[in-house]
């Protein structure tokens, strides 16, 4: 069977897109999408991906009308969570060590949740 080796992008609406594209940029690093073909989109590292469909009553998201969630693999969680509060972002770190690591929580500028995940 042929397999995706990948995910090739993440679509979402937004109220501002290019506020919040900028957002990400400036914060977490995810570059906006290039403007033409000569330039390159953000590239990821190589890493585990979790593609998992909840229930649609799950609190795991926060609010209920949030429909999607984004998880981003991080090398230093310390650095990243402190690097995010020094701007003034409101970050949950999550004191549990679980087997496959450590994680924090954040909400961009439209509350959409945001996940940030230091593999073991």
């Amino acid at each position: 069977m042929e397999k995706v080796t990948g995910i090739g992008g993440v679509f979402f609406r937004a109220k501002d897109p290019e506020k919040l594209s900028l957002w990400y940029e400036r914060h977490l690093g995810v570059s906006t999408v290039p403007s033409s073909y000569d330039q390159s989109p953000w590239l990821q590292a190589e890493g585990p991906t979790v593609f998992a469909p909840f229930e649609m009553n799950t609190g795991y998201f926060g609010d209920e009308a949030q429909s999607w969630m984004i998880n981003f693999r991080v090398s230093d969680l310390a650095a990243m969570v402190a690097q995010l509060q020094s701007a003034g972002i409101d970050v949950v770190i999550d004191e549990e060590v679980y087997p496959n690591g450590r994680f924090a929580r954040l909400h961009d500028p439209e509350g959409n949740p945001v996940e940030l995940w230091q593999p073991k």
